[in-house]
């Protein structure tokens, strides 16, 4: 029904639009009823705060190549205030894994004109640093930049780069002839054993690289050692990056870390029959790393003055850096495949969630007998009821019975890399899997949940869905 109101009538008198000012400056549109009640014309999201967090990637989001994309400074502006300062949780995640936090933060910093803090970057790494049981080994890292320096700060305290392996075991590197060094290090016999091998992101030298991992690996971390047999399993790798390609100013894709591992693997299944084991695959599509992502998160959040606990959801934003001609259909970036699989795992451990506080309130009915108390707090079933089934509630997979996070995780593609929208497939037989080899192909993993034209429409569609402003 529509009514209409005149303007002598009752209702636009009880109704009537008023203008009020605040401070002087804000102004905005009130009804005021007889009864002396304002309703404000302000939603209610805008008044508690975002219920939400964003995370970007980097390249074909906002920049492409060095080069900053036209809509990336009014994204960003609406995601801040006059003052530069972010009203919505934010966080950057990247499969870059040989720069430091500071650094791309400061570059992200310079494209976007407003402060970026190292706190809100996730690079492939970042996530290394929950593996507190390696940091205390003697490691031997892998990848081009400052990786020692990266390392160090994720906590690691005993690393060699693989130059200083090298130099340790000369007679070890012998593809280059020029490189060749027939003189052995008098020091190699007191060289530590290697305990773990990390891969920050592709070396520069891959025979090298190679070479020397496989020696590590086949020797048990000693390479000036025969074995007896071969040890295996072998020590434990930690892998970042597990990109096939990537997308830069060239006209074809680039080789990325993911052909490097995929190098290794094949290179020590043939030698020594066995397969490679990683103990742990870091950087994007990885669940690890966008549980980390859920976590920065919930810091930023209480850093612009908001309760980490009320944020609800995360968009993920990424693009497809290929064409898609190129890989029928698949998706070699990870942005909106490792989005799905989070979002997955989120529902898959709300649905276990249940079931568990389910199970926890039926011990305690069966333990301490039928009670009427609604007030029955399932939080304190364990200790009460003293019941096996609550032991294994609790340590199942390190699962407790705390209220959980945000509660999905969803996808946004921007068409503003080389995007052809006919070249979706539900077909797997079509498809040609670029991921790696531990990560099956799933095709309704590698659809977005949402498409937009940049990364700007992003935000427009972010702040429409969750009534923001």
């Amino acid at each position: 029904m529509v009514v209409s109101l005149s303007q002598g009538s009752m209702y636009y008198r009880l109704f009537q639009p008023r203008y009020v000012q605040f401070f002087g400056i804000l102004k905005h549109k009130t009804l005021q009823c007889g009864c002396g009640i304002r309703w404000s014309s302000q939603t209610a999201s805008a008044k508690k705060g975002a219920t939400f967090g964003i995370l970007f990637d980097i390249d074909g989001v906002i920049v492409r190549g060095r080069t900053l994309l036209p809509t990336a400074l009014e994204a960003f502006h609406k995601l801040t205030d006059g003052r530069g300062n972010f009203r919505v949780p934010t966080v950057f995640v990247t499969n870059a894994g040989n720069t430091l936090r500071q650094q791309k933060a400061e570059q992200l910093s310079n494209w976007l004109g407003i402060e970026i803090h190292p706190d809100q970057v996730i690079m492939s790494h970042s996530p290394l640093k929950m593996f507190k049981q390696f940091q205390d080994k003697h490691c031997l890292i892998s990848g081009q930049g400052p990786i020692l320096e990266i390392a160090t700060g994720l906590g690691f305290n005993k690393v060699t780069t693989i130059e200083t392996m090298r130099s340790m075991f000369p007679m070890l590197d012998m593809v280059d002839h020029k490189r060749r060094i027939k003189v052995p290090c008098a020091f190699a016999q007191y060289f530590p054993k290697i305990e773990a091998v990390i891969l920050f992101g592709e070396p520069v030298r891959w025979e090298t690289n190679l070479q020397l991992m496989v020696d590590i690996l086949m020797t048990g971390g000693q390479p000036s050692i025969v074995p007896n047999r071969l040890p295996y399993p072998h020590i434990p790798i930690l892998a970042c990056n597990m990109d096939l390609l990537w997308m830069s100013e060239a006209s074809m894709p680039r080789f990325g870390h993911g052909c490097f591992l995929v190098c290794l693997e094949h290179l020590y299944k043939k030698i020594s029959g066995k397969e490679l084991k990683y103990t742990a695959l870091i950087g994007k599509p990885s669940e690890i790393t966008y549980h980390h992502a859920e976590h920065t998160v919930a810091k930023h959040a209480r850093q612009i003055g908001l309760k980490e606990n009320q944020i609800r959801r995360l968009y993920a934003i990424g693009w497809v850096p290929v064409p898609l001609h190129f890989t029928k259909g698949d998706n070699p970036e990870t942005d909106i495949y490792g989005a799905n699989l989070y979002n997955r795992y989120l529902q898959s451990k709300r649905a276990n969630k249940k079931r568990k506080v389910t199970q926890l309130k039926a011990a305690q009915q069966v333990a301490i007998g039928s009670t009427s108390d609604s007030r029955f707090n399932v939080y304190e079933a364990c200790g009460t009821a003293g019941s096996s089934v609550c032991e294994d509630l609790v340590i199942d997979d390190g699962v407790d019975v705390e209220p959980l996070g945000v509660d999905s995780c969803e996808s946004i593609l921007v068409q503003t890399g080389v995007f052809s929208d006919d070249s979706w497939d539900d077909n797997p037989q079509d498809l040609h899997h670029h991921g790696h080899r531990d990560f099956g192909l799933d095709p309704l993993l590698k659809k977005p949940t949402y498409m937009v034209k940049n990364v700007l429409t992003a935000i427009d569609h972010i702040f429409r869905k969750e009534e923001y402003r």
